[in-house]
């Protein structure tokens, strides 16, 4: 099927590329914070078990789940305010502009970090209305890797800020979080790409429809460039839900 796009240019949306990390209940789903695994598993009441296997008409279970540390997740700034926002609110489009950059993390003091010039570089005169990061090396094992106490690269305040004085709305990244891990709570990063100046009281210039989507994972068989984003989420009242961020070739 293809569609055309405001006359501008036409995708194929029988073909989508999904960079999403699928959650399971086994040891290859990817942990982060210190937590463990999600947990699948039928209900239970007296003897009667939810699962076709034990005798039951249907399967039935019940799942068990962090959305910022078990997989691909969409956040707003609920993430980090006092006040309470839902990403079910705040993101209320889903088709993006979106231009695909893959980044080498540099050395600073003892963090591999994305920094401002590497951003800019990468998006040279393209202003998107999303971008998506993919970090080099590209190993396979992000896919399961367990992140917890790793000090896993990360972004610089200035190269967030960069992001959202280009105007950018969408920030999808495949790292468990835009900021360092341990940071003394600071969140710089996220403070910086959605204007956040008090989490305490917001400031009216906060950016309430902008998302950071973490933990996603593009295959180095998809190439850098312009894609359209179907960014979907799950209908959570929540700071974050499990997404499903889809590209297609322009």
């Amino acid at each position: 099927m293809i569609a055309t796009i405001n006359n501008e240019f036409k995708v194929d949306l029988s073909k989508p590329i999904d960079i999403s990390i699928p959650l399971t209940n086994s040891d290859e789903n990817p942990i982060a914070w210190y937590i463990e695994k999600p947990v699948i598993e039928p209900v239970v009441f007296g003897d009667w078990i939810g699962s076709i296997k034990e005798g039951a008409s249907t399967n039935f279970n019940n799942i068990s789940f962090n959305p910022h540390g078990h997989g691909t997740h969409t956040e707003c700034l609920g993430h980090i305010t006092r006040e309470f926002y839902s990403i079910n609110q705040c993101l209320k489009q889903f088709f993006f502009l979106a231009e695909l950059v893959s980044i080498v993390p540099e050395m600073q003091a003892e963090d591999w970090v994305i920094s401002r010039n590497q951003v800019k570089k990468a998006l040279g005169l393209k202003t998107p209305e999303a971008i998506i990061i993919r970090t080099l090396p590209n190993f396979k094992i992000k896919k399961s890797q367990k992140y917890s106490n790793t000090n896993p690269p990360y972004l610089a305040e200035d190269a967030a800020l960069f992001i959202r004085e280009s105007g950018i709305k969408h920030l999808l990244i495949d790292l468990p979080s835009v900021d360092k891990e341990h940071d003394e709570g600071k969140l710089l990063a996220h403070k910086a790409f959605w204007n956040v100046k008090d989490v305490n009281n917001l400031n009216a210039s906060a950016r309430l429809d902008c998302t950071i989507t973490e933990m996603i994972y593009v295959a180095d068989e998809i190439e850098d460039g312009s894609y359209l984003l179907n960014l979907q989420i799950a209908s959570f009242e929540n700071d974050a839900s499990p997404s499903k961020p889809i590209l297609y070739q322009i």
